[in-house]
């Protein structure tokens, strides 16, 4: 049976496109290379933590989504949209793999006309240099001749309520203009405006600047909540002080770490093509420097906390509030709280957590005891470290019942706490 669109990876990026086309009337179709997102979805199961829920599954099952289990689906659909997760690999350069697979099995069953868009963060050129040969190799089909080709890099803000898929506006690059055009008529579908970028590389970059915009400027903070620690200065009352200036200045606020799915890209340096050596964006890799020492720091001011009140590290009961990179989610892509929580059990202390969206939590594959009274776990507890702000924490009534609270966040009234 015939769709309009095809999203190929079930994950964090493509469940939510899903969600935006079918609530569309688009009909949807969605394939993965692991067989598991797509049995997860047809038992009315989230195959990604912290995504949908088992209503929203339903909803998207019931208005015509079909997880498809075979890739012939895909050879039947105008648009295919590949969403492949693009991780960091072990040498800290993102991986393609899957990005690879899914193009492969898409390319195989490839027809004239149709439009394939790229939302998966990548490195600028990858469209034209890795996507487009495979589509091409595997289909015997030309792109920007036979079938359109484009870039629109995922913006996605997992739990906003304000900035939804609908009202953020979509970055699309084509390889000519007329691939550009078939995606800004699909995208317009979706989302209140389009916006055309000259190219491929283009729309890549934009996610370029975007991801690394945010971990140049929380290094920035981050920096700034140790030198004003040292210094005695309270940094949130700094922030709040500079907010008030009308221009030049946009607030951010430091943390344990930096989470999330938009790794900064890139490390090291941005391959442009196969001969030449790339171009290193020192600033990004000293952002990361900076960001990847704050669960250290966290460690660092817990021992000081505990030592300062006659305690060791070793052997004291240490609870976690909020074990998700962002509050409000049950994510907890690259979240800081399992790192932290890993060093403090190498350090002798008796680790216990609480987060309303986490009800299972493993370190090391080992279960970690989660709070059942949250009161009754912080006053029992020597140190409480509250490393996500979920808008369920009363923090007032924390900090009254807390032994010892060290807020990562900022988040408690001014003098309840032990601020970052």
């Amino acid at each position: 049976m015939p769709a309009d669109l095809a999203v190929i990876g079930l994950g964090h990026l493509g469940l939510p496109l899903v969600q935006t086309a079918v609530a569309a009337g688009i009909d949807t179709v969605g394939y993965d290379t692991d067989p598991r997102p797509c049995a997860e979805l047809r038992a009315g199961r989230t195959p990604v933590e912290g995504s949908l829920t088992a209503s929203e599954i339903r909803r998207m099952l019931s208005g015509g989504f079909r997880p498809a289990t075979s890739a012939a689906e895909l050879g039947r659909v105008r648009t295919a949209v590949i969403c492949s997760p693009t991780p960091l690999g072990p040498d800290r350069t993102i991986d393609l793999t899957a990005l690879g697979d899914a193009a492969r099995a898409l390319a195989a069953r490839l027809r004239p006309h149709t439009t394939v868009v790229l939302e998966s963060a990548v490195p600028p050129g990858t469209t034209e240099n890795f996507l487009r040969p495979l589509l091409e190799e595997g289909s015997g089909l030309t792109a920007g001749r036979d079938f359109h080709l484009a870039c629109s890099p995922s913006r996605l803000d997992p739990g906003n309520r304000t900035h939804t898929y609908a009202s953020t506006p979509k970055v699309i690059g084509g390889l000519t203009s007329a691939c550009t055009e078939s995606a800004a008529a699909f995208y317009g579908r979706l989302t209140d405006k389009v916006v055309r970028a000259r190219g491929p590389r283009e729309a890549e970059m934009t996610k370029v600047l975007e991801t690394n915009f945010r971990h140049v400027n929380i290094a920035l903070v981050n920096e700034m909540a140790v030198a004003c620690h040292d210094l005695g200065v309270d940094l949130w009352d700094v922030i709040r002080c500079a907010e008030t200036k009308p221009f030049g200045f946009q607030p951010f606020r430091p943390g344990p770490g930096v989470g999330g799915h938009g790794v900064p890209v890139d490390p090291g340096c941005l391959p442009y093509s196969s001969r030449t050596p790339g171009h290193p964006l020192r600033m990004v890799s000293l952002a990361q420097e900076i960001n990847h020492r704050m669960p250290s720091y966290v460690i660092q001011r817990c021992a000081t906390l505990l030592n300062e009140h006659g305690k060791s590290v070793r052997g004291a009961r240490v609870l976690l509030l909020g074990v998700t990179y962002k509050p409000d989610s049950a994510d907890q892509e690259a979240a800081p709280a399992r790192e932290i929580a890993s060093r403090l059990m190498d350090m002798g202390a008796q680790i216990g957590y609480h987060d309303p969206h986490v009800l299972d939590w493993r370190v090391r594959e080992h279960p970690v005891p989660r709070a059942d009274s949250l009161y009754e776990a912080a006053a029992a507890a020597d140190l409480t470290v509250l490393l996500q702000h979920h808008r369920t924490y009363d923090l007032q009534g924390l900090a009254v019942k807390a032994q010892l609270l060290l807020d990562t966040r900022g988040a408690t009234p001014a003098g309840a706490a032990h601020r970052l």
